[in-house]
């Protein structure tokens, strides 16, 4: 499976770090909030270190116990990890998408998240009962079932199981790796126009978890969509669930008049 490269270098000295102690928030809140800025907007990247919690301490004027306290807030978030004759590291920001009809391929690389994939299945079989339902096929009609691991900063984010009518799209499995399956409907002159979608939480499974890096019945955030084109066909079931600890769904609320 894919990993990207990571660099190992302690970027926190370039950090414009500061602490109001006039301010009744507390110190080590301040501190772990200007971190996280930091990885959030790619000023501390995927791989770089932190620093030790003693020269960090010393830099700002803070005890030690304050400095723990603010990196330990972040390796709770899965911002940061402590490993074992590196050093603390940064992970990476938690991928944040807003629920319209994109891609996690777009998204990602919108994001600057450096997505990659791995194509796990890839075949064309009888529809099963709920793909059938979702698509509006019967069930003895052909599917083209594809599952991948979508990757970013060489983390895996998401499994992602995708099920099209046979014979709608041309799906090489390079290609599939290379780009966006949306990416590949619109190469084909296909038009998305709209989409069902529901979100929901559960336990991740042995096998899931293996795949996405996690412990066995970790929380794991679920989506299912339907998604039709600009004539009203179903042209796509898309099955996928996230790391929790990695991705979030960011929702706009309007007040109705």
């Amino acid at each position: 499976m894919p990993k990207q490269p990571r660099s190992e270098t302690d970027a926190s000295p370039s950090l414009q770090l500061s602490v109001d102690r006039t301010s009744p928030v507390p110190l080590y809140f301040q501190l772990s909030q200007q971190l996280e800025s930091a990885i959030e907007r790619g000023a501390l990247t995927p791989g770089s270190l932190l620093g030790n919690e003693i020269e960090l301490a010393g830099r700002l004027g803070l005890s030690r116990p304050t400095v723990r306290q603010a990196i330990q807030s972040l390796v709770d978030k899965g911002l940061l990890v402590r490993r074992r004759g590196v050093g603390t590291q940064v992970v990476h920001s938690q991928v944040k998408r807003p629920l319209e009809l994109s891609s996690l391929y777009d998204d990602l690389e919108a994001a600057g998240q450096r997505p990659a994939t791995v194509v796990l299945r890839n075949t064309v079989g009888s529809a099963g009962a709920r793909a059938a339902g979702a698509l509006g096929i019967a069930e003895s009609a052909e599917v083209r079932s594809i599952e991948r691991l979508r990757y970013a900063h060489g983390e895996p984010m998401a499994l992602l199981v995708n099920e099209l009518p046979a014979g709608l799209l041309a799906c090489d499995t390079e290609q599939l790796e290379a780009t966006g399956l949306y990416r590949m409907m619109r190469a084909a002159g296909i038009t998305l126009h709209s989409a069902r979608q529901s979100v929901g939480a559960r336990a991740a499974t042995a096998a899931e978890a293996e795949l996405l890096g996690e412990e066995a019945g970790g929380p794991v955030l679920t989506m299912e969509r339907i998604t039709f084109d600009d004539t009203g066909r179903a042209v796509e079931f898309g099955s996928h669930i996230y790391r929790a600890s990695r991705y979030a769904f960011e929702f706009q609320l309007l007040v109705r008049p």
